[in-house]
Parts: C-alpha cells; structure tokens; sequence
C-alpha cells in the first residue's frame, strides 16, 4: 500500500501533468498550417503555365500536340502521335518556337506562349 502511495504521489510531482486535457487537444495553429502548404504536385507554379507539357509527359494532352505539330509544314515530319513527349517531340516543339520566334517558353517546353502560337496556326476538325 505505501509502494502505490508513493508512486501515486511521484506521478503528481511529473512535469507537464497540467493542462493534460489542452494537451490531448491539437492547437487551431496545428490543424491549419498543413492546409494552406500547396501540395508538390501543383503544377500551377510552373513558370510556363499551368498546362505546360515537357519531355517525360504522356497522355491525351501530348496527342495533340503531336496531331498539331504535323500540321506545321517540316517541323514534325513523320513524328509519332502515341502520346509521349520524347527527344523528338521536344525537337519539334524546339524548331517550331524557333522558326516562329516564340520566346516567352524554355526551348522545346508546351507552355502558354507557345500553345498559343501553335494553336492560332493549326485546327484539330475531325476528317
């Protein structure tokens, strides 16, 4: 009995006893500052725009580009439209900024500068 009294006495004295009930609960501080941290993949940072694509990207996006760089006399001549951004498609991508002097995207980088430019020169109508 006196073991238990003096061990129920030691846990009293223990720092940070007080306030156990505030301590169990997070902090506003806490539970907010995660939120307002942009996830890695935000992709809205990116300085050529939000719908940049660059070597490495696949997908539906990178189709068209393919199917509008073909439409470009010379600067994609025989590329592939299955949907990857390789070494050539960034040639391509490359030459026509080049050939047309677009200069507001880092070389044989789609971002908004060069969409555009592209874009106002080509049509994706079906047939």
């Amino acid at each position: 009995g006196a073991a238990a009294l003096v061990g129920f006495g030691c846990a009293l004295l223990l720092p940070g006893r007080e306030g156990t009930a505030e301590a169990a609960q997070p902090s506003e501080s806490a539970t907010t500052a995660p939120a307002t941290t942009p996830p890695a993949s935000d992709t809205s940072a990116d300085p050529d725009g939000a719908g940049t694509l660059r070597q490495g990207d696949t997908g539906p996006g990178v189709v068209e580009l393919e199917q509008r760089l073909l439409r470009i006399p010379d600067v994609y001549r025989d590329g592939s439209t299955g949907g990857t951004y390789d070494a050539a498609l960034t040639a391509a991508v490359e030459r026509f900024q080049v050939w047309y002097g677009i200069s507001g995207d880092e070389r044989g980088v789609y971002g908004n500068d060069t969409r555009r430019a592209l874009e106002s020169r080509t049509s994706l109508s079906a047939g």
